[in-house]
């Protein structure tokens, strides 16, 4: 049984598809997201999302008076596919500006904020980075310690964050600190929002290389860094429940199965291409991980008809984000394996096979049941909230 969705969304699927079919040019593979592995590669993808904002496509589900189309869950759902089985590429724009800070502003921010910030996001002109996780507080957020006092019309911030996704190519940041360090740690924190982060006096940001050998994380140090006070979002000292609201958004992970979709079939056509006896050894696992992925591209489409039935999401997205995190590191490795030899050949290497591409995604799969809460956090809330179990 194949699920499908309605004739409006499949004639939408069919326009997005040709777009970006004829965009890409052959641009599919490599350097999508905020790890592009050259300044051409973040070019092109700039470009490609000013082109997004000129038709609306930026952020499609964003109500029509914040710059979108007010497009359905179902509409955004078809976009999110497309954009991951053809590698669309991302500069933190569509991940963090339309999927995390943008709606939090919709929901969370005042007129003023909302016409400052939300037309730059849907135009491409901004692109943001998140200033969570710290040296001491990764998972267990609450208990970050960055601090930010209030001095007259400004917050003045002191502190440290890491892991700043693509924060060398961002230039704002929405942030979690501290401003009240006698209350309770899921207490006492405040939600900013930093314009500007290249010129700003004393906000330095530092590489930190992953082991891809990319350029993708970075590490941000505020020495007196001043922010306005009008770029509070929320009520001080309220932050954490607004950045729990950010988190709540984007949790189907349908981008994430369409992107494997892509991948399983690549491995397909070389088993297919490939000697008698590599078919005989791989194809059976081969089945059995497109069978896995369908699995998860269906546990993303329960997300969305939830989200699409006026219901939130909880447990059930801790379920998808296990599931198809681990999922994608088990494809990886198939695909490495699979290769032989020749799939520990990097993207540089001209005969690296698909491009390279599996021995890279296989080395950044490994935080990825980490990231974004740890799987071992997820499994919690799965057995509290999903199967009624005791905290313990």
């Amino acid at each position: 049984m194949e699920f499908v969705f309605g004739e409006k969304e499949e004639k939408l699927r069919a326009e997005v598809r040709s777009f970006l079919v004829s965009y890409l040019k052959g641009r599919e593979e490599g350097g999508a997201g905020l790890g592009s592995r050259t300044e051409d590669d973040f070019e092109f993808a700039k470009g490609f999302n000013t082109e997004l904002g000129k038709r609306g496509w930026i952020a499609p589900a964003w109500p029509k008076e914040y710059g979108g189309l007010g497009a359905s869950i179902y509409e955004q759902m078809v976009f999110n596919e497309e954009f991951g089985y053809y590698g669309a590429p991302d500069t933190g724009t569509r991940g963090f500006g339309v999927g995390m800070i943008g709606p939090t502003i919709i929901i969370h921010g005042n007129e003023e904020q909302k016409k400052r910030y939300l037309p730059r996001i849907t135009s491409g002109e901004d692109i943001w980075c998140q200033g969570y996780s710290e040296p001491g507080a990764g998972s267990d957020l609450a208990s970050l310690t960055t601090r930010a006092q209030r001095d007259g019309d400004e917050y003045v911030i002191n502190g440290q964050k890491i892991w700043t996704s693509g924060g060398h190519r961002a230039n704002q940041m929405f942030c979690l600190v501290r401003t009240d360090p006698d209350a309770p740690k899921h207490r006492g924190i405040s939600f900013l929002l930093i314009d500007d982060i290249k010129n700003t006096p004393g906000l330095s940001i530092r590489p930190l290389i992953n082991m891809a050998n990319r350029h993708h994380f970075n590490e941000t140090f505020f020495e007196d860094v001043r922010v306005p006070a009008r770029n509070l979002l929320g009520e001080e000292n309220r932050g954490w429940y607004v950045g729990m609201t950010l988190l709540d958004f984007e949790r189907s992970g349908i981008g994430g199965t369409a992107s494997q979709k892509r991948t399983l079939e690549k491995l397909t056509q070389t088993l297919k291409d490939g000697p008698a006896w590599k078919r005989e050894k791989y194809r059976t696992k081969l089945a059995d991980f497109v069978v896995s992925n369908n699995v998860g591209r269906f546990l993303g489409y329960r997300i969305g008809y939830m989200q699409a039935s006026g219901m939130v999401p909880n447990y059930e997205a801790s379920v998808v984000k296990i599931y198809q995190s681990e999922l994608g590191q088990r494809i990886y490795n198939f695909g490495v394996n699979m290769l032989g030899l020749a799939g520990q050949f990097v993207p540089e290497e001209p005969m690296a096979p698909l491009g390279g591409d599996m021995p890279e995604s296989y080395i950044t799969a490994v935080p990825s049941s980490i990231y974004s809460g740890s799987n071992e956090i997820q499994r919690n809330i799965i057995a509290t909230r999903g199967l009624g179990l005791p905290r313990g």
